[in-house]
């Protein structure tokens, strides 16, 4: 599995409709409107590069009103829960 952070800038007029049709694309997890540098927080998980490719370039950059991406691979996750599991090892019974 491949998680992707796509980072969008939109035309200012058209971001509601373009976060809205972004998300239809599969492959596209979620979708954040923020604020700051960029418009739109898009996820991306898929199964390979090539989709991967496919998702960014041919999909999401295509939306009207994406005026530009920078797209962040993710290497590997952290989070809360992926720590709790993994010292919750061996106590699954209430031990």
């Amino acid at each position: 599995m491949v998680t992707t952070v796509v980072l969008a800038v939109c035309n200012v007029h058209q971001i509601p409709e373009t976060a809205a049709a972004v998300a239809e694309i599969e492959g596209v997890s979620e979708v954040y409107s923020v604020a700051g540098d960029f418009d739109l927080v898009i996820m991306v998980r898929v199964r390979d590069h090539d989709q991967l490719a496919t998702v960014v370039s041919e999909r999401i950059a295509k939306i009207e009103g994406i005026e530009r991406t920078q797209t962040l691979v993710a290497f590997k996750v952290y989070s809360r829960h992926d720590v709790e599991a993994m010292f919750s090892v061996g106590f699954e019974n209430g031990d």
